[in-house]
């Protein structure tokens, strides 16, 4: 990883460990969402923290070579998709719109919560990518003084 943007070779050296350790915990707090305070959503903000914190810390540049963004602009339209499929799938099957259709599960149970695990999943994915593509196209906007957006 190298890159002549960005900080100090002390903060590169700390966000190279600690962005896998910040994108675990937000895939945990994806999956654990049913059973444990969090979800979808909280883990979907974590996950966008774990890109914010490379691209704070290496810079545009090699944020976008490390990350695909055409691909996570595929995953966020694609997590809306299957939440819709979900939903969808939930009226045809269970009745109404988002209803369980995959079945009841066992209490603490981590793969038994029909499809509340599925839409975290969907949610979880919408917001990491739809925050951090903001924040993209946020950074390479570049407004002169006294310009208006």
């Amino acid at each position: 990883m190298k890159s002549d943007q960005g900080m100090t070779v002390v903060v590169k050296t700390v966000t190279r460990v600690s962005v896998w350790v910040i994108l675990m915990y937000g895939i945990y707090i994806v999956f654990h969402g049913h059973l444990t305070p969090g979800g979808g959503f909280q883990g979907g903000v974590i996950l966008a923290l774990a890109f914010l914190n490379v691209l704070l810390a290496y810079g545009r540049d090699f944020t976008g070579d490390w990350l695909n963004i055409g691909f996570l602009n595929r995953v966020e339209s694609g997590s809306i998709t299957l939440f819709l499929i979900i939903g969808i799938l939930g009226l045809l099957i269970g009745g109404g719109f988002l209803a369980n259709f995959i079945g009841h599960g066992e209490l603490f149970r981590l793969v038994s919560a029909g499809t509340i695990p599925l839409l975290n999943i969907a949610i979880g994915a919408k917001v990491a990518m739809s925050l951090f593509l903001v924040i993209w196209v946020l950074s390479h906007l570049q407004l002169e003084e006294g310009e208006e957006i």
